[in-house]
């Protein structure tokens, strides 16, 4: 003889695939900061190293990934140059739709050629672009950002104080996402294939 059925196992079966489908439907949390609501990235053109110029406008229809640093930095920079090369890697066929872009804020050292070369021995595809002094002050106001030398710029180990997150602006040119130090390559990976 079968022992009757209490109405909590009853619903308990009933109700378990409905929790399991919620929980497989949850949106994961983000790795870097996500910007919600997004905003209309602010306007960016600097120069190549082979002369002509970038503009992220001309961006749209890839995600594209910012930083703002200098070739001399000793540190922070690198280090997310790192991340970027190991995100592009995870990336797979994904990364036919990212675009990495640094921009430096050293125009005193940082020619178009060198900030391209720098950029470039990260990654071939990754794009390296520089500023000149009146450019850069219309950069930061824009991004609302500063970026300024720390020490004597007339001599040559000043180092520059910038912003140490990366900024990611989705393929209809919205500002969605920061990328703090710390973030891994993959982690980064991740939530480059979520915006669209």
């Amino acid at each position: 003889m079968r022992a009757p059925r209490s109405n909590a196992a009853r619903a308990l079966r009933a109700v378990a695939p409905l929790l399991a489908f919620a929980l497989a439907c949850a949106e994961r949390p983000w790795h870097g900061i996500l910007l919600d609501p997004p905003s209309a990235a602010p306007p960016l053109a600097v120069a190549r190293g082979d002369g002509s110029r970038f503009t992220l406008a001309s961006a749209r229809g890839a995600v594209t990934v910012v930083y703002f640093g200098y070739t001399f930095c000793p540190d922070v920079c690198p280090t997310m140059m790192a991340d970027w090369t190991r995100a592009r890697r995870a990336l797979g066929a994904d990364t036919a739709r990212v675009r990495f872009v640094f921009v430096s804020v050293d125009p005193g050292r940082d020619s178009p050629a060198i900030a391209q070369g720098y950029a470039r021995q990260y990654d071939a595809a990754f794009e390296g672009y520089a500023t000149t002094d009146a450019e850069l002050a219309l950069i930061l106001r824009d991004w609302g950002i500063a970026a300024y030398p720390e020490g004597d710029p007339r001599t040559p180990n000043y180092t520059v104080a910038h912003p140490a997150h990366a900024y990611v602006v989705d393929a209809a040119g919205r500002l969605r996402l920061m990328i703090p130090p710390g973030v891994r390559g993959e982690q980064i990976a991740e939530d480059l294939r979520r915006l669209r």
